[in-house]
């Protein structure tokens, strides 16, 4: 036979439910039991009837139990009131914070030019002098960033004249040497062109030597053909 599925609600038949509370009482016990010895938990249990009838359980002293779970409890407690004021104290942090935001926020329209038509003469003179100071500390931070402008290029060109002189330096060391290369080779020139115009004259000489000259008187002949 098959159990059905009982309804969580109220018992309405006084012996059913004496009969239910009765079985579901023993099983709870017994269930405590188990989880404290199976598990070494230290449980208690406190069961009243309807008639107002006390039934308990516990693995080792109740009223230890009880005493533990109190301090615990208070613990708790405590734990749960700090939680609440330290949200409290954030919430009016945060409330803080955001009116010293909007205060922030309408003094940046107004250094902008906004929203000057609700303000009085004071408020005017006070804004003009902040803007004046506000504008001293940009023109000083700007002349500093020039100053160290300067002296960056004033170095870089300190270090680009030391190379300048260092780069004529050795030009004119290699100016100082060019020449008696250049003069060595004039001389060796000019002594191969009077070796050769001496043997080309010797040649001429040679040659006019071999040529055969003759001495005639008269009309000159002409040859044929």
């Amino acid at each position: 036979m098959v159990r059905g599925k009982i309804q969580m609600k109220r018992i309405e038949n006084a012996t059913s439910r004496q009969v239910t509370f009765s079985k579901r009482r023993n099983g709870l016990l017994k269930k405590a039991y188990e989880l404290s010895v199976l598990c070494d938990a230290e449980v208690a249990v406190i069961i009243f009837s309807q008639n107002g009838r006390l039934y308990e359980f516990s693995s080792s002293d109740m009223q230890k139990t009880i005493n533990q779970y109190h301090k615990h409890a208070k613990g708790v407690q405590t734990n749960t009131i700090e939680v609440e004021q330290c949200m409290q104290q954030l919430k009016h942090e945060s409330a803080d914070m955001a009116k010293k935001i909007e205060i922030l926020e309408a003094s940046q329209r107004r250094l902008l030019g906004h929203d000057l038509d609700s303000c009085s003469a004071p408020e005017l003179n006070q804004i003009s002098s902040q803007l004046e100071r506000s504008l001293c500390i940009v023109r000083e931070r700007k002349a500093q960033l020039f100053m160290e402008q300067i002296e960056r290029l004033k170095a870089k060109g300190r270090l680009l004249l030391e190379e300048n002189i260092k780069l004529h330096t050795e030009c004119g060391a290699r100016r100082c040497q060019k020449p008696l290369i250049q003069k060595k080779g004039v001389g060796a020139a000019s002594c191969n062109w009077k070796n050769s115009s001496q043997s080309s004259s010797s040649q001429t000489i040679s040659n006019s030597d071999q040529v055969e000259t003759r001495l005639f008187i008269g009309p000159p002949v002409l040859h044929s053909g």
